[in-house]
């Protein structure tokens, strides 16, 4: 069983280059809006049942439910206006705008809550996670905008998935597991040799104004930038390098999304859910996927949530499986 899903993720990984070549901003989008929310319900009701990976800290999650209140609480006050002291409102702005240091701490945190069991050793943990974040922040503010906007995004979606992919293949020894782990890690290299003519790609005002409301165009404008593909410092979307990035991202959420739901019987999330969580999860997907029809704005808003949401919960499984990945490979060399 494990390795025809290995051999399917390989096809997996194959069919979603070739239409993230084709389709780099439609499929992103469908990718989201469709394929997204049901992968965040699945999981983090798979997350709960096992405790969020944290066993006997597992009640110390609600750092992570306060950091995620927090972090999606700024799209919503940009469309709703609080009537509020002003400068009251100026210092939650700054707060809730610069939440890389959020996202940083509950990393952070999270490898905290796999390494200590006593209280006072997570209280300064956290302690300690938080005032790295804010120093990262002042000094290095840079590095922790780039932190801020690939932790939840590139680096959940396709750095993580890469290490999932890699331990599992690490557990079972499946040479197919460790050929789809190779090819995940070539696609970047793949597409930077693909010879990219701006002219054949031919998006709809509509795909552009949705896509700009997704506000992923600022990751894909910070990794154009990166790779130093700016016009005398200004980003053009349809670049070469700007479609190479929107085709990695397109790419990276789509098997990210794939990967998850073909792995069902290997990671078993499918017995997490009973009759009940399964209406409560079909209904609220089908609402999700209804506000995105009718308004894709709205529907990134309301979901923003359950988005961030997951990627926090996920973190103490994302150090769980590079200690693990690290223990794994040092046995290896020892014996």
């Amino acid at each position: 069983m494990s390795y025809k899903i290995d051999l399917l993720n390989i096809g997996l990984i194959i069919v979603s280059l070739i239409i993230a070549v084709m389709l780099p901003f439609e499929l992103f989008l469908f990718s989201y809006a469709i394929l997204g929310p049901l992968h965040y319900l699945t999981e983090i009701n798979w997350l709960k049942d096992k405790q969020y990976f944290v066993q006997k800290n597992s009640k110390w999650i609600r750092v992570f439910l306060l950091f995620a209140i927090l972090v999606s609480i700024y799209p919503l006050y940009k469309i709703i206006d609080f009537s509020l002291d002003n400068s009251f409102m100026q210092g939650l702005t700054f707060a809730l705008k610069n939440t890389s240091f959020l996202l940083l701490s509950g990393f952070l945190f999270a490898i905290g809550l796999i390494l200590f069991k006593k209280i006072s050793h997570l209280i300064i943990m956290l302690a300690v996670s938080m005032l790295f974040s804010i120093l990262l922040y002042y000094f290095l503010p840079t590095e922790a905008f780039f932190v801020g906007l690939f932790l939840p995004t590139i680096i959940h979606v396709y750095i993580f998935t890469g290490l999932f992919m890699l331990y599992g293949a690490s557990k079972s020894s499946s040479r197919a597991g460790y050929t789809g782990a190779l090819l995940l890690l070539l696609v970047p290299f793949v597409i930077a040799f693909i010879d990219i003519d701006p002219s054949s790609f031919s998006v709809s005002q509509e795909t552009s104004n949705i896509y700009s409301s997704s506000g992923m165009i600022m990751v894909t404008a910070s990794i154009t930038k990166l790779f130093g593909g700016l016009r005398d410092g200004q980003f053009i979307a349809l670049s070469p390098i700007a479609i190479k990035a929107q085709i990695f991202i397109a790419f990276a959420y789509t098997y990210h999304y794939l990967n998850w739901f073909s792995k069902t019987s290997i990671i078993g999330w499918k017995n997490a859910l009973t009759t009940r969580k399964t209406i409560y999860i079909a209904l609220i997907w089908a609402a999700a996927v209804g506000l995105y029809l009718y308004d894709f704005y709205t529907g990134l808003i309301a979901l923003y949530f359950l988005s961030i949401l997951h990627v926090f919960f996920e973190f103490p499984l994302n150090a769980i499986t590079i200690k693990e990945l690290f223990k794994f490979k040092r046995a290896k060399v020892v014996t």
